[in-house]
């Protein structure tokens, strides 16, 4: 599942060479007190219900802070597992495995927190064809980690940043004077790349149709005004232009809003309102 966010392999070695110096620096001063060479053993355990990511992680800890110690994991990524369950168990040095806990979990229990939330918002809309899209609402430095995250939690991924689709908001628009001069630039400076247009009201959102938007993010709009939306867009514009509404989605709306026939919902709350699961490390020697 790695394989399919361009650049998280890299980003993912990058983010927890980071991480470790950011926590080690010059040495761990604390782990120094136990003698060098002296092997431990350890159980991670969640104290959380919670959607498993972020095993690559965690693997990558410990091969870039000692590559002796095993790692050997009892769950996978995507896995739903109940509080109190082991995660994974650590074999070796004791002063690496205590050095390399925090590194390891502050990574682990952040993307299961993604993950668990985009589960949550998943199983809201069972049923209905929808897919939910998350945001570039990431913490920085962590864009493509939490990308991958919500996919493990069963929900899609939006463009990844500024670089690889268009989307074409207010001002955006104001600037390029206009709906129909806006999408007709993207496509000449970057044919092949996805359009999509944000419109707040039905003219404009025929507009960005008749101009060959990709995809119309339909901002704030009621639930007839959706429905009037996919109605035209399949009867009488036979067009294949998705159609993905945006703003205001809450626990009570998500499924109403999904069951208008949109083809996409974005939320920000997947990567941006996560409370990290509770994990443990329980240590021997």
């Amino acid at each position: 599942m790695i394989d399919t966010i361009p650049g998280l392999l890299q980003d993912l070695q990058h983010s927890v060479k980071i991480a470790l110096a950011e926590d080690i620096k010059d040495g761990d001063i604390t782990a120094r007190l136990i003698p060098e060479g002296e092997p431990g053993e350890a159980t991670i355990i969640t104290r959380d219900d919670c959607v498993i990511a972020g095993v690559a992680w965690v693997d990558e800890v410990f091969k870039q802070l000692d590559n002796t110690v095993e790692v050997t994991w009892h769950v996978a990524d995507g896995d739903h597992v109940t509080a109190n369950s082991p995660l994974f168990s650590l074999k070796g040095s004791a002063r690496s495995l205590l050095t390399g806990e925090r590194s390891a979990l502050n990574f682990l229990q952040l993307l299961s927190a993604t993950a668990t939330v985009s589960n949550r918002y998943a199983k809201l809309v069972e049923g209905t064809g929808v897919k939910l899209l998350d945001t570039r609402k990431t913490i920085p430095g962590l864009r493509t980690a939490q990308k991958y995250a919500v996919t493990c939690g069963n929900c899609f991924n939006h463009r990844i940043g500024l670089y690889d689709a268009f989307l074409i908001k207010e001002n955006h628009i104001a600037a390029c004077g206009g709906i129909t001069q806006a999408i007709t630039t993207a496509k000449q400076q970057e044919p092949g790349k996805p359009v999509e247009v944000e419109v707040e009201n039905l003219t404009e959102f025929k507009e960005a149709l008749a101009a060959g938007a990709d995809i119309v993010m339909l901002d704030n709009f009621s639930l007839d005004d959706m429905r009037e939306a996919v109605r035209f867009n399949k009867e009488e514009n036979n067009s294949n232009t998705k159609l993905e509404a945006s703003g205001g989605i809450t626990d009570e709306t998500l499924r109403p809003i999904a069951e208008t026939g949109v083809d996409y919902i974005s939320i920000g709350a997947l990567t941006k309102d996560c409370k990290a699961v509770d994990l443990s490390m329980r240590f021997k020697m």
